[in-house]
């Protein structure tokens, strides 16, 4: 059974924690409350966030404003001060064991901007490595995996070559496939088309297009406000470390209620030096197999 099939289910409008809403899906991801600072520098201000199972969430906002620190928070990369967070149940702000975040990390995918693939491994084994050494899956079980999943990303053809051989946009759907590979629950995308030519931006955004389509639950922290719009069940705004507005794409794009929504995104519409330019300054360090699980 391949890792779509595993995932796929009947997409939902809207989440349950929206009032006024219908009944939604049961929360897969749940924040409730949850502080963050950095000495004195406050980083998340009380942030509330739900996705339920089978959706896709987008985070929009101004750089700076909490949409990565609160990624890292739900994978336990990052420990809050104050408040709940739970990720299928699991109480992921009371972990405290490496064993503990290893299990919770086998079940939620990141993409990062920068695409952390193994540069000494070929793209196959990039996908191979995790789900054998972490995951003690046997090595031919997960090249078939693997295989399935280059074909799900267009990347079939190249599962020979090296990172150093493929163009940006290969390589983050390298590394949107090795996410996949350890069969994830929840995959978290954060700014992964920032690093990219606008030519690359496109063959990316079709593979998450596929698989939001195909109900895997996403949680996406992106600048691309068109793509947040088409594909999202819910819209989070944030800024300065809180969420000021949420709700469905139809009506924050529409006709959002707060005025920050509405400055940020006809900023966003005519970007004079837009979001994306200190968006692709920014780089992350990478971070061990055993912390990424997959």
């Amino acid at each position: 059974m391949s890792v779509i099939e595993i995932h796929a289910g009947q997409r939902q409008s809207q989440p349950g924690s929206q009032p006024g809403s219908q009944p939604g899906p049961r929360p897969l991801v749940s924040l409730r409350d949850v502080h963050l600072a950095f000495g004195a520098t406050e980083v998340l201000k009380g942030i509330d966030v739900e996705v339920g199972q089978g959706q896709a969430v987008s985070i929009i906002g101004p750089s700076g404003s909490g949409k990565s620190t609160i990624l890292r928070c739900i994978t336990g990369l990052l420990r809050p001060q104050r408040g709940a967070i739970h990720v299928d149940g699991v109480a992921v702000h009371a972990l405290a064991a490496e064993a503990q975040l290893i299990a919770l990390r086998k079940q939620v995918g990141f993409v990062f901007q920068q695409y952390n693939l193994f540069p000494h491994l070929s793209v196959l084994e990039n996908l191979v490595i995790a789900p054998v050494r972490v995951g003690g899956v046997p090595r031919a079980r997960a090249i078939a995996h693997a295989r399935e999943l280059l074909a799900k990303v267009r990347m079939e053809h190249k599962e020979r070559a090296y990172p150093g051989e493929l163009s940006g946009g290969q390589q983050q759907r390298v590394a949107i496939a090795r996410a996949l590979a350890m069969r994830p629950k929840l995959i978290l995308f954060d700014e992964v088309t920032s690093a990219l030519d606008p030519e690359m931006v496109g063959e990316v955004l079709t593979v998450i297009r596929d698989l939001v389509e195909d109900g895997l639950t996403c949680l996406l922290v992106t600048h691309e406000m068109r793509f947040a719009e088409d594909v999202s069940d819910t819209v989070y705004f944030t800024e300065a470390g809180r969420i000021v507005e949420a709700g469905p794409p139809a009506r924050l794009f529409g006709a959002p209620a707060n005025p920050r929504t509405r400055a940020f995104l006809q900023r966003a519409a005519h970007p004079g030096r837009d979001e994306h330019a200190s968006a692709r300054q920014q780089r992350f360090s990478p971070v061990p197999l055993t912390a990424l699980a997959y």
